[in-house]
């Protein structure tokens, strides 16, 4: 597969590649990866950059003690591995795991920090998704350490469902495991189980074989819930 057979596949592609050198184009891998591949591992060199043609993948740092912490999760079109070229480290700092089948264009980290430095539209590409990462992790810091779980929760939820929809179904099953919806909230596995049993109890939201269900109905008393809660806290800092 060729960069511009993933254009034909992914239009919107064409922005981030059209100034790309003849050369480096032909010198360009790309791969197809499935759910769950590790793009990078972090504490490892890096020598390549990649963009993210398809697919999701999700950020993570991982610590010494087994614990996760998940940083964010990011769309296409999106960017492998220039925070730490761009800021001139040898390793990386997150591991970077697909959450869905991803078309990944690669290129050597020289031939990247080449073009860049010849290249001031694509350069200002990757300074615009930079900086709009970190907007976004500025606007939500804090979250974590402030709200109550069963707010982080159901804002999880509603984030989820508002990405990925209920189709034409009256409700959305959560395809993921207890330990990942602790990676993605940042709350306890005893704090989460107590969450689940209280908001099943309250009927905001279902278990089906072992996963979270949500109806049309419960999505919105979960707005309802974040929308007061969140007026609440903001009238008790005022």
């Amino acid at each position: 597969m060729t960069i511009d057979d993933v254009v034909k596949q992914v239009p919107q592609l064409f922005d981030y590649v059209k100034t790309m050198p003849k050369k480096l184009k032909e010198k360009c891998v790309v791969k197809v990866h499935p759910p769950g591949f590790i793009v990078h591992q972090k504490n490892t060199p890096l020598d390549y950059f990649g963009i993210v043609a398809s697919g999701e993948h999700r950020v993570v740092n991982e610590f010494e003690n087994g614990n996760v912490y998940m940083i964010e999760r990011n769309q296409p079109i999106d960017f492998i591995g220039e925070v730490t070229i761009l800021a001139d480290m040898p390793i990386t700092s997150v591991t970077i795991e697909t959450t869905t089948e991803s078309i990944i264009i690669y290129m050597s980290r020289r031939d990247f920090e080449e073009w860049i430095a010849d290249d001031i539209y694509f350069l200002r590409l990757v300074s615009q998704k930079i900086a709009y990462k970190l907007y976004r992790s500025s606007y939500n810091r804090g979250a974590r350490l402030f709200y109550p779980p069963h707010f982080l929760l159901l804002e999880f939820l509603l984030r989820y469902a508002d990405m990925h929809g209920t189709g034409e179904r009256d409700a959305f099953t959560l395809p993921m495991t207890r330990q990942e919806l602790c990676e993605e909230t940042g709350i306890s596995v005893k704090t989460l189980n107590r969450t689940i049993a209280k908001l099943k109890d309250e009927k905001i939201l279902g278990i089906c074989k072992g996963k979270l269900t949500m109806t049309t109905a419960q999505l919105a008393k979960a707005k309802d819930i974040i929308g007061d809660f969140t007026n609440i806290f903001y009238k008790t800092l005022s």
